[in-house]
C-alpha cells in the first residue's frame, strides 16, 4: 500500500485502482467452488497489486496459506501474516535454509538435492515449518519425476520423512483448456502420488483447475490469476470480479490532416482529418510496447467516456497517443481521464491488444501510478 508520505494523485499521470473487496470475494468464490481450503498465490508482488495490501486483506478474510516465488516475497508476506503458512515455489536455493528458518518459511522442494539439504538442516535441530514436495506431472520445469516421487513416498522412513513434508503438490500445464487430454493424465499421475502419501495434505488445483471436471480438490487449492480478476475459463464468461482499474490523464490534444505521420518513425498515418490525444502513460509504466498500432498492425485502445479509441503509432516510454475523433469533445480534452483497464477493456482484451496475456499485463504494472486501494 502507498506510504502516507506519498504525493497526492496530482503528482502522477495515471491512477491504478485496486479493489481489495473484489479480491477477497474472488478468493471466497473459489474456496466455495472447491469445497476445501483455498490458499492464495501472491508472487510477483501479488500479481502487481502489492503483496502487503493483498496478503493483509486475504489473511483478514481467513486465508491461511500463501504461495510466492522468491524468499524476498515470502519475507514481506510473513510480516503482514505472522500466523500463515508461506510457501516458496521456487524451492530451496543452496545455503538458504537458515533464512527459511529465521522467517518461518516453507520451501517447496522439487529435487532430491533440495530434499537432502533440507533434511540435513532439520537434523541439526533447527526449528522449521513443514516443507512442501513438488512432483512434476507435465511441465518439465521444476519438481521430482513422478516415478522418483513415488519411490521416495514408498520409503516411509526415507528422505521425505526426514524432510518433514507437510504438503505434496503438482502444477497443471494446460488447465485453462478443458479439453486438453494432458489434464486427465496429470490428474491420474498426481492421484497416484497423493495415494502413496495418505497422511500428507495435497494440492493440485490452480485458478483454472477449479473449473475442471473430475479434478479432485484435495485439502488445499492454489488460485492465482483468478484472484486478481483474470478469467480462468477463456472463451467463456468470466466468473471473477474485476480487481484492477487503470486510468491515465490526457496531456494534450491536437488535430492532424490526412496523410500525417504520427509517433516514432511515423509508423501510423492519418486517414482523413483526425483528433489525437496524448496520455500520460507508456511502457515505462508497464504497458507493453507491443500495444503499438501502426499502418499494418492493430494494437491497444483506451476508453474515452465509454468510446473505444485506438492507439496511434508506437507506445513510447512515457506517452501513448490515441485517436479520440469519435469520442465526445468534452471528454477528450486536456486533464480528462481515459480508461486503459476497466469495463470492456478487461485483462484478456488488454492482453490481446498488446499481443500478450493478461498475466503479463497485471505483473508488469509499474510503480509510477497513484495507487488507490478500496475495501479490504
Amino acid at each position: 500500500m502507498m506510504p502516507a508520505d506519498q504525493p497526492d494523485s496530482a503528482a502522477f499521470g495515471a491512477t491504478l485502482t485496486i479493489d481489495l473487496d473484489a479480491l477477497v470475494s474472488n478468493w471466497r468464490l473459489l474456496g466455495k467452488r472447491a469445497g476445501t481450503e483455498a490458499g492464495a498465490v501472491v508472487k510477483a508482488d501479488a500479481y502487481g497489486i502489492g503483496i502487503e495490501p493483498a496478503v493483509t486483506a486475504l489473511a483478514k478474510a481467513g486465508c491461511k496459506s500463501f504461495f510466492v516465488a522468491h524468499v524476498s516475497e515470502a519475507i514481506r508476506a510473513r510480516k503482514v501474516a505472522p500466523d500463515a503458512t508461506v510457501y516458496v515455489l521456487n524451492g530451496l536455493l543452496p545455503g538458504a535454509a537458515e533464512t527459511f528458518a529465521a522467517h518461518g518459511l516453507s520451501p517447496v522442494l522439487g529435487s532430491h538435492e533440495e530434499l537432502l539439504e533440507w533434511a540435513s538442516f532439520r537434523q541439526t535441530g533447527a526449528q522449521v515449518r513443514p516443507a512442501a514436495l513438488h512432483v512434476d506431472t507435465a511441465m518439465n520445469r521444476l519438481g521430482l519425476w513422478p516415478g522418483e516421487g513415488l519411490n521416495l513416498a514408498r520409503e516411509r522412513s526415507g528422505v521425505i520423512a526426514a524432510a518433514g513434508i507437510g504438503l505434496v503438490m503438482s502444477h497443471f500445464a494446460s488447465s485453462e483448456v478443458e479439453t486438453d487430454p494432458a489434464n486427465a493424465r496429470q490428474i491420474a499421475a498426481f492421484a497416484e502420488i497423493a495415494a502413496a502419501l495418505p497422511e500428507v495434505p495435497a494440492s493440485l488445483k490452480n485458478s483454472s483447475g477449479h473449473f475442471l471436471k473430475d479434478c479432485p480438490s484435495y485439502q488445499l487449492t492454489r488460485p492465482g490469476y483468478a484472484l486478481y480478476g483474470g478469467n480462468p475459463t477463456p472463451g467463456q464468461p468470466n466468473p471473477m470480479k474485476p480487481v484492477v482499474g487503470l486510468e491515465a490523464t490526457i496531456i494534450q490534444t491536437r488535430e492532424v490532416e490526412d496523410g500525417t505521420q504520427v509517433g516514432y518513425n511515423g509508423r501510423w498515418t492519418a486517414k482523413g482529418k483526425r483528433k489525437l490525444a496524448t496520455i500520460c502513460l507508456g511502457y515505462a509504466d508497464g504497458y507493453p510496447r507491443n500495444g503499438s498500432w501502426t499502418d499494418t498492425v492493430t494494437g491497444g485502445s483506451a476508453l474515452v467516456d465509454g468510446v473505444s479509441c485506438p492507439f496511434v503509432g508506437s507506445v513510447s516510454m512515457d506517452l501513448i497517443i490515441i485517436d479520440v475523433t469519435d469520442a465526445p469533445a468534452d471528454a477528450a480534452k486536456r486533464g480528462a481521464s481515459v480508461t486503459l483497464i476497466g469495463g470492456p477493456l478487461d485483462l484478456e482484451t488488454v492482453g490481446g491488444g498488446a499481443k500478450t496475456i493478461g498475466y503479463e499485463i497485471l505483473t508488469s504494472l509499474g510503480r509510477r501510478y497513484h495507487r488507490r486501494y478500496i475495501g479490504g
